[in-house]
């Protein structure tokens, strides 16, 4: 199952695989490339997962992308 997130206006996706998180962009088209440079932490919640992301990429915020927000589509 992945979790979809609007991450400052850019779609990715977070799955849960054995014991660790894997970080994925996402594109329009629905293809999905892996992220290897941004670890989440294994222990962390499903719930916890946007205020990481916020977190991790929170230079990219902007006046029209300000946030993290799970994408229900």
């Amino acid at each position: 199952m992945f979790i979809k997130f609007k991450v400052f206006g850019h779609l990715m996706s977070v799955q849960r695989k054995d014991s660790e998180w894997l970080l994925f962009m996402e594109s329009e088209t629905s293809l999905r490339a892996r992220v290897y440079d941004v670890v989440i932490p294994p222990e962390l919640r499903e719930e916890e997962l946007a205020g990481y992301l916020a977190d991790i990429y929170h230079e990219q915020a902007s006046a029209q992308y300000p946030s993290v927000e799970r994408d229900e589509s």
